[in-house]
């Protein structure tokens, strides 16, 4: 603390300054615990990726990259593009759901907003495997889903839902949806009423306010419910495992194969890097179009 008071004749000026002098120091816990269980287990995996399986599922450090040329085998490839289709597929049914509901909650008043909200969270109250079992006894053939269309007259014979990929995308979109609700119940928040007015002012149809103004004013919010789905959608394995059974392979259950009956750890690390780098590769291309967007209107403001 630097505390300097003058004489009454002159101007007083104390000034304290409570922000330590190392202001660095504050971060070396979180980088210490990254640097444990994170950045070392990365590292460690990216050696083993380079080494070969043994004999009896060990790992023999005769370095190779045989493991990254498997990747590119039609068949692993074949669930990477599955993978991806059906993160996307995914994203997308969590867009057009999410969206209306966080438009919906953000335009209520204050004290309702907080109980939808609280609608939207409670799902995280229950275990991720009791709900995905829950739409387990939904879906099958003797499901919730089947006894009521059947009851009802609208189908003559059950419908086989269950351990297919409407499935799995049904599991994902219930799993995944909060992560698309709130940031952008977040970002529609913060967009003021009285623009979208303006747009109904100046004899805009719906279509055109929604894309020509509430879409871009909420776009970060958009864009972060987007990753936030996507990339867990992307390597999940317990929901393909249990919805999808063994009819549906995701990238997921193919690293969790390789790594627990298989064992084949240096290819099964050698998956999990191709797809960390797939991922960081998509997300810096992205950044890169966004900020060189940006750019001109950056430098327009500038002169």
């Amino acid at each position: 603390m630097n505390l300097e008071v003058l004489s009454p004749d002159r101007r007083v000026s104390v000034r304290a300054v409570l922000v330590p002098r190392r202001p660095g120091l504050l971060l070396l816990p979180a980088l210490v615990w990254l640097g444990l269980f994170f950045f070392v287990p990365l590292a460690l995996m990216l050696a083993i990726s380079f080494a070969w399986r043994g004999t009896y599922g060990g790992v023999e450090w005769t370095l190779s990259l045989a493991n990254y040329v498997n990747v590119l085998d039609p068949l692993y490839l074949k669930v990477f593009l599955r993978s991806v289709l059906l993160a996307a597929v995914t994203t997308a049914v969590c867009l057009v759901l999410g969206f209306p509901i966080a438009y919906y909650i953000a335009r209520l008043p204050a004290r309702r907003q907080g109980i939808w909200l609280l609608l939207v969270m409670i799902p995280f109250w229950t275990n991720f495997l009791v709900r995905t079992y829950a739409w387990i006894f939904i879906l099958r053939t003797e499901g919730l889903v089947n006894t009521v269309l059947i009851s009802l007259g609208l189908i003559g014979s059950p419908i086989d839902v269950l351990y297919t990929e409407t499935a799995i995308v049904i599991g994902l979109v219930y799993g995944y949806l909060p992560f698309m609700i709130l940031p952008l119940y977040a970002a529609v928040e913060r967009l003021p009423p009285s623009l979208v007015e303006a747009a109904w002012d100046l004899y805009a149809s719906r279509w055109a306010v929604l894309r020509r103004v509430i879409v871009p004013l909420t776009k970060p919010g958009l864009v972060a419910g987007c990753i936030l789905v996507f990339i867990p959608s992307l390597g999940a394995f317990m929901t393909p495992d249990l919805m999808g059974g063994a009819r549906t392979m995701m990238i997921g259950n193919l690293i969790q194969h390789e790594f627990l009956v298989a064992r084949d750890w240096p290819f099964g690390s050698a998956i999990s890097l191709v797809l960390m780098a797939l991922v960081l590769l998509g997300l810096a291309i992205y950044l890169r179009v966004e900020g060189a967007g940006k750019r001109p209107a950056t430098e327009w403001m500038s002169r």
